[in-house]
């Protein structure tokens, strides 16, 4: 078969579509190069606002300085808060999802099949406005003696109620034959919910758990009030160096001096930024597979 012509008006718009679609890429894409350059910049460049998308030495080349992430890793306490954080984030994506998951698909039956359906939804709703508020909630953790314990990073945030509204609108696009047939089978409501109802809602599933990862990696103030300095999670310490940094600038101590000039903050920041969010932007390739996966096994119809 011979090679199908394309008309004039549609290579220009195809022509048209990929340059928009290139600089779309690149408007995403320029803040985390510049945010990259910054972190790698001498400081007078840095601090100048000279740097864009190359780093700069301070005598304007282009060159790199590794001296902000060198004063960020060269400690083993990183190393630590490193894996504190890593391991909420798998134990708090475990328990949440799990949760979650539990508590949305009794709520996502009918009035006939579950007593007081509509009180439980407004019990948890009314958590997305109003909260115990800070002091009574550490008091709480204090008796039950959590605190400077994983797990007080963890068990507060087990229950979010716009992540199981999420799946309760999910769980209700579920085709009703599918859990009829396994009841008859002698399928009971716990394997039902594991073996039909979430691998069809694996969207849904792969959304919840990329929020909650996202939002377990990235929340340093839990750690700052509930956890010792020795246990800080990842993001509590990097701000607490950041704290550091700025009551060393102020130090009459000439050699420190020259280390805060040789690391202004703005270098710092932008390392830090960037280390925070190299994990997660490496979780999203392996979350894109079961966003489609999962939008295959849901397109069942009735």
């Amino acid at each position: 078969m011979g090679r199908r012509k394309v008309s004039a008006s549609r290579a220009i718009f195809v022509a048209c579509n990929g340059v928009i679609m290139a600089l779309f890429a690149f408007l995403c894409l320029a803040p985390f190069l510049n945010l990259l350059a910054l972190s790698l910049s001498d400081s007078l460049p840095a601090s100048s606002g000279d740097v864009v998308f190359l780093p700069l030495t301070n005598e304007g080349k282009i060159g790199f300085n590794f001296g902000a992430y060198q004063f960020l890793l060269k400690k083993p306490e990183f190393f630590r808060a490193f894996g504190i954080s890593v391991l909420r984030v798998v134990l708090g994506v475990l328990i949440c999802v799990s949760v979650e998951l539990l508590a949305a698909y009794p709520l996502a039956k009918s009035g006939n099949k579950l007593y007081g359906r509509k009180f439980y939804v407004i019990f948890y709703t009314v958590t997305m406005f109003f909260s115990g508020g800070l002091i009574p909630t550490y008091l709480v953790l204090f008796r039950l003696n959590m605190l400077d314990k994983i797990m007080v990073l963890v068990l507060p945030l087990a229950a979010n109620a716009w992540n199981m509204v999420l799946f309760i609108n999910f769980f209700k696009q579920v085709p009703k034959d599918l859990e009829e047939y396994a009841f008859l089978e002698g399928a009971g409501p716990l394997r039902v919910l594991l073996q039909i109802v979430v691998p069809i809602s694996l969207p849904a599933v792969a959304t919840v758990t990329l929020f909650t990862a996202v939002a377990h990696w990235n929340n340093w103030f839990d750690g700052y009030i509930y956890m010792s300095s020795k246990n800080y999670p990842l993001q509590t310490y990097i701000y607490d160096i950041i704290n550091q940094l700025t009551t060393l600038s102020k130090s009459p101590d000439p050699n420190t001096q020259q280390l805060i000039q040789n690391l202004p903050g703005k270098t710092i920041r932008s390392a830090q930024i960037f280390i925070a969010m190299v994990p997660i932007m490496l979780v999203y390739p392996f979350a894109q597979k079961f966003f489609i996966k999962g939008l295959v096994m849901g397109a069942v119809k009735e």
